[in-house]
């Protein structure tokens, strides 16, 4: 038995929220950890939480829910969200090999 249009809506916008509530979290568990490659593991956690939003929203679109405006608009905002990570995770890396 198949859900209904409405349930799988809503369990749809429950992942998307889980995800993106997922990205800010493993950044603030990774920023209390005092090892940096703990903390970088973290920033990799949340990197990958945002591509899992990306890849809801498309089903999203592909589902009819969100216009493929809405996805673009927001897929922008993921890249430069992965860009800021990658930076984060740079300077991590930078600092854990100066301390060495």
């Amino acid at each position: 038995m198949g859900l209904s249009p409405n349930e799988e809506r809503f369990r749809l916008a429950d992942q998307i929220r889980r995800a993106a509530i997922s990205v800010t979290s493993n950044i603030a568990e990774g920023y209390g950890r005092y090892h940096y490659q703990e903390n970088i593991q973290f920033c990799r956690q949340s990197r990958g939480s945002l591509y899992e939003v990306l890849d809801h929203l498309t089903t999203a679109v592909d589902l009819g829910y969100v216009s493929d405006g809405e996805l673009q608009k927001h897929r922008s905002a993921i890249v430069d969200a992965v860009k800021l990570i990658n930076g984060y995770i740079r300077m991590l890396g930078q600092r854990k090999r100066a301390d060495v």
